[in-house]
């Protein structure tokens, strides 16, 4: 399966977020930076080596802010202003390369997936109170409904690849000026070379169970990156759920059933190429369960995984 193999450059707009800068004092370098700031509903890191970069710091920093202001004016349903929810709106507009690529990618994994990953489920996420608005447990004739949206293509909805997009998006600029040893950390993670204590880059994963709603609290074990570029993704159902008249609920919705899954895969963490990558397979893995997954994992060389399921922790041969 040939996978989305590329991270963008990226052209600069004229606006920023705010930004800190964080300098390490670390024996391997003494020129590695820490980037940090606010975006997609939390905080973002950016760790870089700037050993041979003449770009100055706070330039970089504006750039990386400038970027992730870019994804939220174009990616995010929550901004009613964006690129996104003008288009689901019904208004007239004319998306960038960076809108076109990333739907490109998602029609990518689409026609691979079969219809497990679909950016235009976003009728289903809504009903069922994942999405952008606040619903839940719909009745037979609202699903049908939705599922007909989705098979329309009437709503997008790009939660599922954007965040990881992103990633390389920042990493694309990175790479632009000279700088390979980063980490790239936007809720979804792209990792790049060596960090501060000049070896490869070390990623906890986040333990799926009930309650852990800070990343990094309770962790099932840490993937150890062997120096090429890398998006590393979790998806799980352990912290978007709710529970009504006893039953789970859960955020993965099968964009093909119209319901939540009900199997056992717990969490899915895949390492692939791109953040994008990672980010989709991660997203498809928890919609097809356990046995599907392991065995796309399985079949291509390209991915790594980490399936944990309430019964066991799977890992594939090179994670």
């Amino acid at each position: 399966m040939q996978l989305h193999k590329r991270i963008t450059g990226y052209s600069v707009l004229k606006k920023s977020l705010l930004f800190a800068v964080a300098a390490f004092a670390l024996a391997s370098c003494r020129q590695y930076v820490e980037f940090r700031g606010y975006a997609q509903g939390g905080v973002y890191s950016v760790k870089a080596c700037l050993s041979g970069c003449d770009v100055p710091t706070d330039s970089i920093g504006r750039k990386i802010s400038e970027i992730l202001w870019l994804v939220d004016t174009t990616f995010s349903g929550y901004n009613k202003g964006s690129v996104l929810s003008r288009m689901n709106a019904g208004q007239s507009v004319v998306p960038g390369r960076e809108f076109e690529e990333l739907l490109s990618i998602a029609e990518l994994y689409y026609e691979k997936s079969e219809g497990a990953f679909n950016v235009y489920g976003g009728p289903l996420f809504d009903i069922w109170g994942f999405g952008f608005k606040t619903d839940s447990l719909p009745d037979e004739d609202r699903i049908l409904k939705a599922l007909n949206d989705c098979r329309e293509r009437k709503y997008l909805n790009l939660n599922a690849v954007a965040q990881g997009y992103s990633c390389d998006l920042v990493a694309g600029y990175l790479h632009s000026i000279g700088i390979h040893d980063m980490l790239v950390n936007i809720g979804e993670i792209y990792c790049e070379g060596r960090g501060p204590a000049g070896k490869p880059w070390s990623v906890g994963i986040d333990a799926p169970v009930d309650g852990n709603d800070s990343p990094g609290a309770q962790i099932s074990g840490i993937w150890y990156s062997k120096g090429p570029g890398a998006g590393i993704v979790t998806s799980g159902n352990y912290r978007k759920f709710y529970v009504k008249d006893g039953v789970k609920y859960a955020h993965t919705i099968d964009p093909r059933t119209g319901y939540p899954v009900r199997h056992n895969l717990l969490s899915a963490t895949v390492v692939a190429p791109t953040g994008a990558d990672a980010d989709a397979l991660a997203t498809w893995f928890m919609v097809v369960g356990f046995e599907k997954a392991r065995e796309i994992v399985l079949g291509n060389p390209d991915i790594e995984a980490c399936l944990i399921t309430t019964d066991t922790i799977w890992r594939s041969p090179g994670f």
